[in-house]
């Protein structure tokens, strides 16, 4: 058995490599909500660190392997690869299939386990959403899915919204930038997909009843469209009037987005410009919460936090210019002061971002029933109390994940002798 991967995780080379994975034992794997796949997928936890494993052709597992690789170096919202494993054999010497490794995303869905009942329109709204930023952002990194669905997503909550994760690059490409006719057969194959997959849920009468599977695919077009015109169509404005440029900027950091690179063209009469996005990347609340508190979020998470933060830094009497110290002090009264009220035993029912953000609705609806600011302290005992207590526990491994994803620069290869060699 031969192992390529990431040098920190050597255990999994002693895994049962000798057993077809479907026949694993039970003292081995873990059982965790999973997605519709063609192929047999299990998952395993070691050193608390939960990890996927699917049984695929080796050109395929390495294959795959690869693109994970160059998409996590890109910092696009896909699942970390750890490793392929090839030359597998049984106990009678019969081949077996190779096998790709990934992280479990903590946290994270397939979309059939969001919907223990009736799929709402609401819902359905929130997930399209996902997954058209989500189509966006592999797009403008030049990789086309060519088999986009649900099923091959990851969804994680994010502030009243949900972000999306594609799981299974098996059918990407990966250039240097894609063509209209690229952009539109990704497009056109996402909308088939996610139709077909909404049928399935009306079939099994999970999906309201009012709502039509294929316009809702077909939404899936113009929610992209929408996003993709603000991202990328030229921006046309004068030197009087600016507001058009200024209007884009404040438009796309709302849906998440950043400039990092402006072309501007002068038209011939010399009063009018036209500025054409060269590059936009995805992330604009998270990467600013991270430089201020060091939290890591989702984007509609970041969101939320920071418009706290903010109120923080007006209520404590500090100017703009003091916003790292604000910061600093809002992380350790505000952030860790919630944390510390929730007993040990609630606190993997929820991602902290997540649960703070319910916080905060939760002291939003108190204050408008007591007709005045509750206390936030009195809100996140109340929270816990009577909202925390009832959640289902969505974290699905207990630890913290060691590494950083896309740290493949160092390979371990490892060779397992057999019993037949």
């Amino acid at each position: 058995m031969q192992m390529t991967g990431v040098a920190t995780e050597p255990q999994l080379a002693f895994l049962p490599w000798d057993i077809p994975l479907e026949q694993w034992p039970e003292d081995v794997v873990v059982a965790l909500p999973r997605g519709i796949s063609r192929h047999i997928v299990r998952f395993v936890r070691l050193d608390g660190i939960v990890y996927a494993i699917k049984e695929v052709e080796w050109e395929l597992a390495e294959r795959e392997y690869r693109l994970l690789t160059d998409l996590n170096k890109r910092a696009v919202p896909a699942v970390e690869p750890v490793a392929v494993v090839r030359d597998r054999v049984d106990t009678d010497g019969e081949d077996l299939p190779a096998a790709l490794i990934t992280r479990h995303l903590q946290y994270s869905l397939p979309y059939r386990a969001l919907f223990s009942s009736t799929l709402r329109a609401e819902t359905a709204d929130r997930l399209l959403d996902a997954l058209a930023v989500l189509l966006v952002q592999l797009h403008l990194t030049g990789f086309s899915w060519n088999d986009c669905s649900l099923s091959n997503t990851l969804f994680r909550r994010d502030a009243g919204a949900f972000a999306a994760y594609l799981v299974d690059a098996e059918t990407g490409e990966l250039h240097g930038a894609l063509t209209d006719g690229q952009r539109t057969y990704d497009l056109e194959t996402a909308a088939t997909n996610v139709a077909g997959e909404l049928m399935d849920l009306q079939a099994g009468e999970k999906l309201q009843h009012d709502l039509d599977p294929i316009v809702i695919g077909v939404s899936l077009r113009t929610r992209y469209d929408t996003l993709w015109q603000e991202i990328t169509s030229p921006i046309v404005f004068s030197r009087e009037d600016r507001y058009p440029l200024e209007a884009r900027i404040r438009r796309l950091n709302e849906l998440g987005f950043d400039f990092a690179e402006l072309q501007v063209m002068t038209a011939q009469d010399g009063e009018h410009m036209t500025v054409q996005p060269k590059v936009v990347d995805a992330g604009h609340h998270s990467r600013r919460l991270i430089r201020l508190t060091g939290l890591d979020v989702e984007e509609n998470q970041a969101r939320r936090l920071l418009n706290d933060l903010d109120s923080y830094r007006v209520k404590i009497g500090l100017g703009p210019e003091d916003e790292e110290i604000a910061a600093h002090q809002w992380v350790s009264e505000r952030f860790e002061g919630a944390m510390a009220e929730v007993p040990s035993n609630l606190r993997s029912r929820m991602e902290p971002a997540q649960m703070f953000h319910e916080i905060l609705e939760h002291r939003w609806f108190m204050s408008e029933q007591a007709g005045q600011s509750v206390p936030f302290l009195d809100a996140v005992r109340s929270y816990v109390e009577t909202v925390l207590v009832a959640k289902p526990d969505e974290r699905s491994v207990i630890g913290s994940r060691s590494g950083e994803p896309g740290d493949v620069t160092e390979e371990l290869r490892i060779i397992v002798p057999t019993d037949n060699a």
